[in-house]
């Protein structure tokens, strides 16, 4: 073979090891494949470089084409790749896009998960979800703190253990009260004696306090008592308190109707209505009309007991509501009771005390029930709710 030819089959050779690798190279880099682009936005990009590889399901399927830094700060980085023309089936809109490390300690790849069925497909240059890195440096810090704490706790456990055996030893060689107690037989049997008599009391005593509870409750419906309590709208506290609340919502209500105590009772201190038809028209309000629910708020004036005062306005709105409950028709769920005690200027009587129907609006959160006493307990135990004001309310 002349010198010529030689050259020339060197130069062809050449050629086509050049072509080939430029083809190679080309279509790891899908620049002979027909692609589509999408983009995705970090705040981190955690080391991810242009030219890495795109995962679509675990399986390479594209390349990172660029990375822009955002304009300004606070702006995002714009992570910009190429997908392969065949992921356009699977890659929807609700995709989401995140930066994986091969292995521990390799390279960042991009990683963008199967859409929805139904969803719509990317479409060409459209931004997809994404999910911020795991950075590994992060990663090691944490580590580094919970390797930390768990040294303390080693520590602190050791120090436990050396201090249960330190009592433990002081016990078993008799030192201090439990030590007599095991190491001295006739100590131990007096305690346990002691102990035995005091249960034994306890008992008695709590059969003495049952007794005189179910006496108490006898005495109020005994024929002699029982127009005593009636006379005050009530035979047992738990029926005051059954539909209270804590207290009043936030914000004006939708429709008020207010009293005067001397309108609706017939005396100062009683719970007895005598003039119930004033009610109905906040009855035919409730009835007729949407609303998110009401409170019968009621308050007397400064004169009398504290704690009477407070039983005797629960009674009034407890009797307030049955009344409208039985002859009006609504959710009875929806009324509210909410007795005040004393009230300075709430009332428009200064000395029987005001009683207001407040209704609100649908939407209004309402305060918690406010639980009633066990049976024959006190109603003395019950919290004193927040003050009332009369702002916004008209007489009907």
């Amino acid at each position: 073979m002349t010198r010529v030819a030689r050259l020339g089959a060197f130069i062809f050779v050449t050629l086509a090891v050049l072509a080939a690798g430029v083809f190679i190279v080309g279509s790891k880099q899908y620049l002979f494949s027909s692609t589509y682009q999408v983009k995705a936005q970090f705040d981190n990009v955690a080391g991810l470089a242009a030219g890495a590889n795109v995962q679509v399901g675990g399986v390479i399927s594209g390349t990172v084409h660029s990375i822009a830094l955002p304009d300004k700060p606070g702006d995002k980085i714009t992570v910009l790749v190429d997908l392969d023309k065949s992921t356009h089936a699977i890659v929807k809109e609700d995709s989401v896009a995140t930066i994986e490390t091969e292995g521990l300690l390799g390279n960042q790849y991009l990683a963008i998960s199967f859409g929805t069925n139904g969803q719509p497909d990317v479409k060409n240059g459209e931004t997809i979800q994404s999910q911020p890195p795991i950075v590994m440096g992060d990663l090691i810090k944490k580590a580094s703190v919970i390797l930390d704490s768990s040294q303390q706790t080693m520590q602190n456990a050791n120090l436990a253990s050396e201090h249960i055996a330190s009592v433990t030893a002081k016990i078993d060689s008799g030192q201090g009260t439990v030590g007599a107690l095991v190491n001295d037989k006739q100590l131990y049997n007096n305690v346990q004696q002691t102990t035995t008599t005091l249960q034994a009391t306890m008992v008695q005593a709590q059969a003495g306090v049952t007794d005189f509870q179910e006496n108490m409750e006898a005495l109020k419906h005994n024929f002699i008592l029982s127009g005593y309590f009636k006379k005050r709208g009530y035979e047992d506290s738990g029926d005051l308190t059954a539909n209270r609340i804590g207290g009043l919502p936030q914000g004006a209500p939708l429709k008020a109707f207010t009293f005067t105590a001397k309108q609706l009772f017939d005396t100062r201190d009683s719970a007895k209505l005598k003039n119930e038809k004033s009610l109905d028209a906040g009855g035919a309000y409730l009835a007729g009309n949407k609303f998110g629910f009401a409170v019968v708020v009621v308050s007397t004036g400064m004169e009398g007991d504290d704690q009477k005062d407070l039983v005797l306005t629960q009674a009034r709105a407890m009797v307030v509501r049955e009344y409208l409950v039985n002859n009006f028709g609504f959710d009875d769920s929806q009324l509210k009771t909410l007795g005040m005690g004393k009230q300075t200027g709430a009332n428009l009587d200064a000395d029987w005390g005001s009683i207001q129907i407040l209704i609100f609006p649908a939407g209004t959160a309402m305060p918690p029930d406010q639980p009633a006493p066990p049976k024959n307990s006190s109603i003395t135990d019950a919290a004193q709710p927040a003050q009332v004001t009369t702002a916004g309310t008209q007489k009907p």
